[in-house]
């Protein structure tokens, strides 16, 4: 999704919580990432594997000029032919460690397997984030949720929308004291924001 749909899915929410909840945890998200030099592990549920989040950030890292924001895809089933990069298994999870950070997106409740996994990592000292559907277990396990639960849903909220969101907020928050001028995807996304913006009220 580029920065013009972005800023128009944003207009959209304006006036609702989405667009600053949103940027708060891609804030977090990208604190954790580029504070220990990379170390993204991505990881679904065992029928929700969160391919375009995975793209999403694959094309925010190399447009902000930021490759921590590069996940690694963890996968529940991996094939034999699969490429390097798709070829990740849950076993994965289990070396996970100090200074990686573990996103787990997981629209339904995921399988203890899977939520094993993931307190252990969290145990060995990664930082873990989720985007999930309110599951209490799995908000309990991360260090920073962010939950669309189905009455959200139900009025245009979910959690493809949020993941948009999330995506485009990591790329586009640069660091602070990082460069002297604004980036280039910085200012067309400010310009789109107010293009888009509804004229003033005149009295």
């Amino acid at each position: 999704m580029d920065a013009v749909r972005v800023a128009l899915l944003r207009e959209v929410l304006a006036g609702t919580e989405w667009p600053s909840t949103t940027r708060r945890f891609a804030g977090a998200l990208r604190a954790s990432v580029v504070s220990h030099g990379g170390g993204l592990l991505l990881v679904g549920t065992e029928e929700y594997e969160p391919w375009h989040l995975t793209a999403h950030l694959v094309d925010e890292a190399a447009w902000s000029g930021q490759p921590e924001l590069t996940p690694t895809l963890v996968r529940h089933r991996v094939r034999s032919g699969d490429p390097a990069h798709l070829a990740v298994g849950l076993g994965r999870l289990e070396a996970a460690g100090r200074g990686e950070t573990l996103l787990v997106v997981a629209p339904e409740r995921p399988g203890t397997g899977l939520l094993e996994r993931v307190h252990g990592a969290r145990r060995a000292g990664a930082t873990v984030l989720s985007l999930d559907g309110g599951d209490a277990e799995v908000r309990g396990l991360a260090h920073e949720a962010l939950s669309v639960d189905a009455m959200e849903a139900a009025h245009g909220v979910d959690l493809d929308t949020v993941q948009h969101l999330v995506s485009a907020a990591a790329g586009e928050n640069s660091l602070p004291g990082r460069r002297g001028r604004r980036r280039f995807r910085d200012r067309l996304s400010r310009l789109a924001d107010q293009l888009t913006a509804p004229p003033p009220a005149r009295w």
